[in-house]
């Protein structure tokens, strides 16, 4: 069966290398470092250490306070980040500089795994949320090496694949020491592609225990302050190409009740930077960028944030905040972030990445669900409006952050029995 999967893998190689080409056309990044990809490492690595690999931006904000406190706990072990894309591999840069080692994860190619397996020779493996790697976690259980996979969730969709190639999955699954899902919904259909329900642990979701950076919040309050403190703002976070056009519809008629309504645009991949920018100015919004200043002029309609690892900084700046990823199938993005600095959320349609979180959230009264930009326009127009509501529906997130936090302290735990073994 690993036979089979290798020589699959071994055939798709190309796509995917065509598939980075293809990014690379708008993102350069996804031209560079090839040599990662197939596990040759481009630094040394002290043996025995530890290895954390988030996929992406999300995985590695999720991964942030994990490897911050597995690093103070085990100062004496090499910390080794690895992700799968340039957004990813950018913000594990700006969030921990040289203080880790950093590369692309290799392909799950079996000569690829051998080689960063022999150049790292770690002691334990960390798999933020559900990256299944069959010749990955087979190399490491043949090396001794445990795999723990944290924060684990996995979609009703990702479920319909991978029952496709259950005796993969579950082989692969068989391999890791310990799985610490998100919720009991997450447990059930890990074991349904395969796990064994006695490695499934269900300790919570990490992304509760997120550690607000110093002075965000004065960073917000002194941007508001440039943009003018009477100004309603609207934020929309992490956005899709399918995502900015029901936002923008919506704004333009927020601009109707509220004219001197502000939207701050933040997408998701910086390759959508410049088009995010033209569909605004096609909108027939005055639009400015933040790569030509920070400050604005009355006149400015739309803000669009065209750098990466900012969009903290303007949840802290905004009235309202929109997350994007939900308005398409891509399952939305964490709306625990603009909640957790008091901030009341909108959400489309299609959350399915995050179901139980929006859904906890909805039902606490600290988010709205939005069908389609009527809908999303006439709940920003009334929060927007509304100090005291937006103020009530704040507090309700917040709320529910706090007292779902915990799960750090577990995985934590966890990580170090793992590591004692």
């Amino acid at each position: 069966m690993r036979a089979l999967y290798s020589l699959a893998v071994y055939l798709l190689t190309p796509f995917v290398l065509l598939h980075f080409v293809i990014r690379g056309v708008r993102n350069r990044d996804y031209l560079r470092r090839w040599r990662e990809r197939f596990g040759f490492f481009p630094m040394p690595v002290s043996p025995g250490g530890i290895v954390v690999h988030a996929v992406s931006v999300g995985e590695v904000n999720a991964a942030a306070p994990l490897i911050r406190a597995l690093a103070e706990r085990f100062p004496d072990r090499s910390m080794t980040v690895t992700c799968f894309t340039p957004t990813g591999s950018d913000r594990v840069r700006s969030l921990f500089g040289d203080r880790v080692h950093h590369a692309y994860a290799p392909l799950d190619l079996p000569g690829a795994v051998r080689r960063f397996l022999d150049h790292v020779r770690p002691r334990l493996i960390v798999i933020m949320e559900t990256e299944i790697w069959p010749n990955l976690f087979i190399s490491a259980a043949a090396r001794d090496v445990p795999v723990l996979i944290a924060n684990a969730r996995i979609s009703a969709t990702s479920v319909k694949g991978y029952r496709r190639i259950r005796p993969v999955t579950r082989a692969a699954l068989a391999q890791v020491a310990l799985i610490a899902a998100q919720s009991d919904q997450d447990a059930a259909r890990l074991a349904d592609i395969g796990a064994d329900p006695h490695t499934v642990e269900v300790i919570g979701n990490l992304k509760f225990d997120m550690n607000l950076p110093a002075g965000l919040e004065a960073q917000g309050q002194s941007v508001r302050e440039r943009w003018g403190l009477e100004r309603p703002v609207l934020l929309a976070g992490s956005t899709h190409e399918h995502d900015e056009s029901p936002v923008l519809e919506a704004f333009r008629q927020v601009l109707e009740s509220l004219p001197r309504a502000l939207l701050v645009l933040v997408p998701r991949h910086n390759e959508r930077f410049g088009r995010a920018t033209q569909a605004a100015r096609h909108a027939g919004l005055e639009t400015r960028q933040l790569s030509e200043g920070s400050d604005i002029d009355p006149s400015t309609q739309c803000f669009v944030v065209d750098a990466m690892g900012e969009l903290m900084r303007y949840y802290a700046a905004c009235d309202v905040a929109f997350v994007g990823g939900s308005f398409e199938p891509v399952g939305g993005h964490n709306v625990l972030e603009p909640a957790a600095m008091g901030k009341p959320v909108l959400v489309g349609p299609h959350t399915f990445n995050f179901e139980e979180i929006t859904e906890q959230l909805i039902s606490s009264g600290g988010a709205r669900r939005v069908a389609d930009a009527g809908e999303l326009a006439e709940a920003s127009i009334r929060l927007l409006g509304d100090a005291a509501l937006r103020a009530q529906m704040g507090e309700a997130g917040m709320a529910l952050v706090h007292r779902r936090q915990g799960t750090l302290a577990r995985t934590l735990d966890i990580a170090s029995e793992l590591l004692e073994r």
